[in-house]
């Protein structure tokens, strides 16, 4: 059985090279497969392998101060998803191209899974008695895959597009306690630190994303599966892949 785990964590790195060139050597030797991509503001792995050496990897991580409360969700399945181990350096770990986007000085406020589960139960308002309104911050083909009952969804084909796209919904979102949400948590944070900043001060993140929500409390309230960065394709709320050949 292969461990499967997706995980980013947003910390200063002032050498993403050589510290791209550990993660590598680390990865090749405990023969993993996936993706790490590293940036200035952090690290987004995808990675795939046998339950001892996906754990080796991690522990000089969880020991690093700087990935202190480093989340990692976990799936599993019969072969790897991913054909090898690939290693990049970009600008961001996820290109949002927005100065007051970033989350290196503070997160923006996030739900838990179980509390936003909580207000799906309760006909879809918070505890306040404020209507919650889900924003899907991915893009059209992973929606077309399955998101929230009843989310907003946004016509973009990148994650930059999303500032524009979501103009004219502006209006109709600030009476409500609006959740942003993604497959594992980074493209929400992001988008919710921008729109904090851009004057949306009720605007919260899923903490995990939709990975993190089927882990801790399953599918309540979300339709069809989760597009996946790998050859599953998509995963359902018991994080098992949807499409017949892949598991």
């Amino acid at each position: 059985m292969i461990v499967n785990i997706a995980a980013y964590h947003f910390t200063a790195i002032d050498a993403p090279e050589s510290f791209a060139d550990a993660l590598r050597a680390r990865g090749e030797a405990l023969d993993l497969r996936g993706t790490v991509l590293v940036a200035g503001e952090g690290i987004n792995l995808f990675l795939a392998g046998g339950e001892a050496a996906i754990e080796d990897f991690l522990a000089p991580l969880r020991a690093d101060p700087r990935f202190a409360g480093l989340r990692v969700k976990y799936s599993h399945s019969a072969g790897s998803p991913f054909a090898r181990l690939k290693v990049k350096v970009k600008p961001e770990i996820i290109s949002f191209r927005r100065d007051d986007a970033s989350p290196l000085a503070a997160r923006a406020p996030a739900v838990s899974p179980a509390t936003l589960q909580r207000w799906l139960r309760q006909d879809g308002v918070d505890d306040d008695g404020r209507k919650v309104i889900l924003l899907d911050t991915r893009n059209a083909q992973e929606v077309d895959h399955g998101t929230f009952t009843g989310a907003l969804t946004l016509p973009i084909t990148r994650f930059t597009e999303l500032p524009e796209a979501l103009a004219p919904h502006r209006d109709a979102l600030k009476d409500a306690t609006v959740v942003s949400f993604c497959t594992g948590g980074i493209r929400c944070e992001k988008a919710a630190l921008w729109m904090r900043a851009d004057g949306m001060d009720n605007v919260l993140q899923l903490d995990g994303g939709i990975l993190g929500y089927f882990e801790e409390v399953g599918g309540h309230g979300y339709e069809g599966g989760c597009f996946v960065f790998d050859e599953r394709v998509a995963l359902d709320p018991e994080l098992k892949p949807l499409v017949a050949g892949k598991a």
